[in-house]
């Protein structure tokens, strides 16, 4: 409703993320994805807009990615996370049942980073395309109050020296940066 009444809606609900005409942005990563927004305009008959943003630990996983990606190709990706109470919204005394105790499965956590990820990291040419990268994910809430970890593991698409992949993480500037955005940290 308020995209039809001209609204431009960021959401962090997962409801719109894999829709065809709504892009999953993370401006360092993919903001060619916008452009999706004029078919969304159209085919929907709007005068607003919706932008989702991804799943908290595909955004962290997916910046650390992209650098990769774009130097050397990516083929496989595994990552484990272990994520802090205060993302299953636990607040005081309710968090207390994570004491001594590891949650070894988040429900949908673990389908959100795999197919919103191949999303991420795909291309948009009039519609999306995945990226052509395996992607695993296994998904465990821990007794950290805040605060996610994640263990990752890649198989490049051509080799890489450590020194060539600290290179590419140093080099690495987003659209934001490039741009030099005031909300674009350097």
């Amino acid at each position: 409703r308020m995209a039809r009444e001209g609204r431009a809606l960021f959401t962090n609900t997962s409801r719109h993320r894999m829709e065809t005409d709504v892009p999953l942005l993370i401006p360092e990563v993919n903001p060619e994805h916008i452009a999706v927004l004029d078919r969304q305009r159209k085919e929907r008959n709007w005068s607003g807009f919706i932008v989702a943003n991804p799943n908290c630990s595909t955004i962290h996983l997916n910046l650390a990615l992209k650098p990769l990606q774009q130097t050397f190709g990516l083929e496989a990706v595994f990552v484990a996370t272990l994520q802090a109470v205060s993302g299953a919204g636990y607040p005081g005394v309710p968090s207390l049942d994570m004491i001594d105790n590891v949650v070894p499965y988040i429900p949908t956590e673990e389908e959100k980073i795999e197919e919103e990820t191949h999303k991420i990291l795909g291309s948009y040419d009039g519609e999306f395309r995945q990226a052509d990268v395996a992607v695993s994910a296994l998904c465990n809430r821990v007794p950290v109050r805040d605060g996610h970890t994640e263990c990752v593991s890649v198989r490049l698409s051509n080799p890489a020296e450590p020194e060539d992949v600290i290179a590419a993480f140093e080099s690495f500037r987003g659209r934001p940066q490039e741009l030099g955005l005031p909300s674009a940290p350097a």
